[in-house]
């Protein structure tokens, strides 16, 4: 199973593997982009064999040539384990593979519905070999996999038709630590990228009445960068703190421009924690009826939605437990029974070791 060390994917890969681990079936982890710290290595090693090649990931390469080292490393490592099926976690990453083995690919996003969503364009001139090789990796695979419907038809609007595409909601294992809810709001995200619409969280902060905390780096690898007047800056976290600090929350806020799925929403929502959400397909789609929407280019609508909310706490806690309830459906053991079903599928035979 190939992963990175920069997003939630990395998240995503340990609970699943966890998940199949408990099912008998072993992981090998593959991954690519800047190397984990001490401790998430230590984390993923306790679940399963880890191995880490030097290629970038697809969004931080300079050009097709930087990947050409993908496909040949992905080879060994799956000659060397001897996998029954190989699950992607980049739609790129199938380009080039010469193993006999099925594959899966997960789109937990891409760069040309990226810019659809944020940019309301095409994918630069200069960036269109990334689109092309994404093109030909959902092609290459046998199976692919969005995180929600809302990603599916998005996916669908950029490649047209995808007959091998399924839908599999993603999930957490991970409960926000119970405590004292305090009058603060709290944000969690990759804030350089502009996809999570940090600038316009921070434009409402400024007519807030409680303080906004926004959780997460404002530095990117890419090297674009955030700065904030309004909200305070909390950095990056670890998960466990970034899980404390959720529990804690009086709201929680997710500005996003484009999310396929939005994993801080679940923890949030799974500790009761009211939302207060930007009005995309994905969250509509997640959490419609159980979360206050707002226009996401529209900062005094979002001061006055969180306002409202502060000065409310018998709505908050309505909310909250709304919340609680639809995350409910969201639960680990659905998601990884999902997928064991795609791998039986696939390899046509029980699954014991996947990687990739």
């Amino acid at each position: 199973m190939t992963l990175d060390a920069v997003g939630g994917v990395w998240q995503h890969a340990m609970d699943l593997a966890i998940g199949l681990r408990e099912r008998g079936v072993s992981v090998v982890f593959a991954g690519l982009g800047p190397p984990p710290d001490a401790d998430r290595l230590a984390a993923a090693r306790s679940i399963g064999a880890v191995e880490w090649g030097d290629a970038p990931l697809d969004w931080l390469a300079g050009s097709q040539a930087e990947l050409a080292p993908v496909a040949p490393w992905l080879d060994r490592v799956a000659a060397h384990h001897a996998p029954d099926v190989m699950h992607l976690n980049l739609p790129t990453q199938a380009v080039g593979l010469t193993a006999d083995l099925p594959i899966l690919t997960m789109s937990h996003s891409c760069l040309a519905t990226w810019f659809a969503a944020v940019r309301e364009t095409d994918v630069p001139a200069d960036l269109a070999w990334q689109r092309h090789l994404t093109a030909q990796g959902l092609g290459i695979a046998d199976k692919i996999v969005a995180p929600s419907q809302a990603h599916a038809k998005a996916l669908i609007r950029q490649y047209g038709r995808l007959s091998n595409l399924d839908v599999v909601p993603n999930s957490s294992r991970s409960m926000p630590s119970p405590g004292l809810r305090h009058a603060r709001i709290v944000a969690v995200g990759r804030w350089w990228d502009d996809g999570k619409n940090g600038r316009m969280l921070d434009a409402a902060a400024a007519c807030s009445d409680w303080p906004v905390e926004m959780i997460g780096p404002l530095a990117g690898p890419d090297g674009a960068v955030l700065s904030l007047d309004h909200a305070r800056q909390v950095g990056p976290l670890s998960h466990r703190e970034t899980l404390r600090a959720i529990g804690r929350a009086g709201i929680f806020c997710a500005p996003s421009l484009y999310e396929p799925f939005g994993l801080a929403v679940l923890e949030a929502a799974r500790a009761g924690v009211p939302l207060v959400l930007a009005d995309i397909p994905t969250f509509r789609e997640l959490w419609s009826d159980v979360a206050v929407f707002f226009d996401p280019d529209d900062p005094a609508f979002l001061a006055d939605a969180l306002n409202e909310m502060a000065r409310d706490p018998l709505r908050r806690a309505r909310l909250g437990c709304w919340a609680q309830d639809r995350a409910t459906r969201l639960n680990p053991d659905t998601q990884v029974d999902a997928m064991l079903d795609l791998y039986c599928q696939l390899a046509r035979t029980p699954v014991s070791t996947i990687t990739g």
